[in-house]
């Protein structure tokens, strides 16, 4: 029995590549793989949609990696107005005040060192890990903290994608 793909998946699938340009923009802000995602339309299952997200990441130039990055916000700050983030991020929402300076403090010495913010799929994990995760990887090497943040990358832009191919109506996906 084969089952039909989500209606945003088909509706992704469809759409043209302004349409789908955008949606993916609202995923990842890095040019280069929103091309790779555009170039392997249309996906047959969401996992084939996976597996191009994840091979595009792994391709991702340090340049294209900047301006992926560059999406997304301190955790524990999100933009106003980016549904996205706050969602993602909620586990920072009943961090103490203590906890919240400690994770802005850690945030800007995150980004001294390495010179982009602190990336991490946030969805689902607490304040506490989050403040923990930050604390042992500023210890890295800029080299083994670039592919971290690959990898953290790919699941975010999952998490982002299932949303994107799950919805059942409205815009693109």
């Amino acid at each position: 029995m084969s089952s039909l793909p989500p209606p945003g998946l088909t509706r992704f699938n469809a759409a043209d590549d302004n349409a789908a340009q955008a949606a993916l923009h609202q995923v990842c802000t890095s040019r280069a793989w929103a091309a790779r995602l555009l170039a392997r339309r249309p996906y047959a299952t969401t996992d084939a949609l996976y597996a191009a997200n994840d091979a595009a990441v792994a391709e991702l130039t340090a340049a294209d990696l900047a301006e992926a990055m560059a999406g997304h916000p301190p955790i524990g700050r999100p933009e106003p107005g980016d549904a996205a983030a706050a969602r993602e991020q909620r586990g920072m929402a009943g961090a103490s005040a203590a906890l919240t300076a400690e994770m802005r403090q850690l945030n800007l010495d995150y980004q001294e060192k390495f010179g982009q913010v602190f990336l991490i799929r946030a969805a689902g994990r607490t304040a506490e890990h989050l403040r923990d995760a930050i604390r042992h990887r500023i210890g890295n090497a800029p080299e083994e903290e670039r592919e971290i943040v690959r990898g953290e990358l790919a699941e975010i832009n999952r998490l982002r994608l299932t949303r994107l191919t799950e919805r059942a109506e409205g815009g693109t996906a």
